[in-house]
């Protein structure tokens, strides 16, 4: 049967005779359009339930290997440059090991104090309190809280403050407070200021020598 005579029959045919539970009855034009119809429902099942799948999973292939190259294209990158990246490390532990050298141990906070005295001083304050405060432990260093309550004018509070910032060990200022305070016929400015230092937290490194003492000591 050519595909002219298929599609006279397919003319001929009254779709209200059709009977659903005999298919096995139905012209052979119907069979032939039931069963092209039935494969295309198939094939586009297929497609949705497989081929799209397969889609998803190629874009996703594709977005690690972009993924992939960008960390390949890193690490060469960094490879390139590893002396350099060694050279900097070796630079950064020096620092690092100067500004440890600027954190006071505790036998030198006496000296410090000193230190910040003489500054306010020489700047022309009067001290009405200089004390240390509890110390704030944090992970690696310590805190050491100082109050200081000063007074003079104002341009003699911002020489103290230069000068405090200037001193060889790491001293940072917090808390400022300032107000007016009358003396006589003279008017002056009362600051109080905290002036934190810090030192190394060493209490994990001394916990460590002494359970090695400790081991020794019971052999």
């Amino acid at each position: 049967m050519n595909f002219s005579e298929w599609l006279e029959g397919l003319k001929k045919i009254n779709l209200s005779e059709l009977d659903i539970n005999n298919l096995g009855a139905w012209p052979p034009a119907i069979k032939t359009l039931a069963g092209a119809l039935l494969l295309i429902l198939i094939l586009a099942l297929g497609y949705n339930f497989h081929i799209s799948d397969m889609g998803d999973q190629l874009d996703q292939a594709r977005n690690q290997e972009q993924t992939l190259k960008d960390q390949f294209a890193s690490k060469a990158f960094q490879a390139a440059n590893l002396e350099a990246y060694t050279q900097q490390m070796k630079e950064m532990e020096i620092s690092f090991g100067a500004m440890l050298r600027q954190l006071p141990s505790d036998t030198e906070v006496p000296g410090l104090l000193e230190d910040i005295t003489r500054t306010g001083l020489g700047s022309g304050l009067e001290f009405e309190e200089i004390k240390l405060l509890p110390e704030v432990t944090q992970q690696f260093y310590i805190e050491l809280p100082i109050q200081i309550t000063v007074t003079g004018n104002y341009h003699d509070l911002g020489t103290f403050v230069s000068g405090v910032s200037s001193l060889p060990r790491i001293v940072t200022l917090h808390d400022f407070e300032v107000k007016p305070v009358v003396d006589g016929n003279t008017t002056l400015l009362r600051m109080n200021i905290v002036a934190k230092t810090y030192r190394y937290n060493d209490s994990d490194k001394a916990k460590a020598q002494g359970q090695a003492q400790d081991k020794g000591a019971a052999k």
